[in-house]
């Protein structure tokens, strides 16, 4: 059983939020651009954090959200969509077990990674009928441009899991996690709906039950 001081550090998407409280005071809005490169000072720092590249890939898969979200709006097509989804989640077991990771494991991250999404493209919702002059200008194209990227951040997901699977399979994990996650939030500069977005990505990383 995780002990108190676990359950504590890994209630989400509270802890994850004071973790960067500080460090997002100036941080502008997320924007969609999963190659705006890091501050320095904050990518030098995070870097003693061995899940970074892992918190990093969340961010960047999440603000891809903000594409699928504009890609979307005001169509018939709805924020879930079962049959792709099961399809992601078939193929990451698939690669998973090639690689030798335990299959649901993996499969419950990208099932996690997949609700923050959703999350933060209902929230984007949400706030474009409530302001109708930040919604989007132009409808990305989700199979040439969206789910290539998407793809892409999959595989690199998958290394990262396979890179950090003793790391996540120690007590330490949850703290550590929560650390990465702060400096990453800070790094692509999330807002609050992305902020809330990591935290739900994150319960399923460490091999220890939150």
């Amino acid at each position: 059983m995780r002990s108190p001081f676990l359950r504590s550090a890994f209630t989400v998407p509270a802890t994850v939020a004071a973790a960067v409280s500080l460090a997002l005071a100036g941080a502008g809005p997320a924007a969609a651009d999963v190659h705006r490169p890091a501050p320095a000072a904050a990518r030098g720092t995070a870097a003693a954090h061995g899940f970074t590249p892992l918190t990093d890939l969340f961010a960047q898969r999440l603000l891809l959200a903000d594409k699928v979200a504009a890609a979307k709006y005001g169509t018939a097509t709805p924020i879930d969509d079962p049959v792709r989804e099961a399809q992601i989640l078939a193929d990451v077991r698939a690669r998973a077990a090639g690689t030798g990771l335990d299959p649901e494991a993996v499969a419950a991250v990208f099932r996690n990674q997949i609700e923050a999404n959703k999350l933060v493209q209902r929230g984007l919702y949400a706030r474009w009928d409530a302001h109708p002059g930040e919604r989007p200008t132009e409808r990305p194209d989700l199979v040439k441009e969206v789910r290539p990227a998407l793809d892409r951040i999959t595989t690199l997901l998958l290394a990262a899991l396979r890179e950090t699977e003793r790391t996540r399979a120690v007590p330490s994990c949850g703290p550590r996690l929560a650390a990465a996650a702060g400096w990453s939030a800070h790094s692509h500069r999330l807002d609050a709906l992305h902020l809330r977005g990591l935290g739900r990505a994150l319960p399923s990383v460490c091999a220890y039950a939150w």
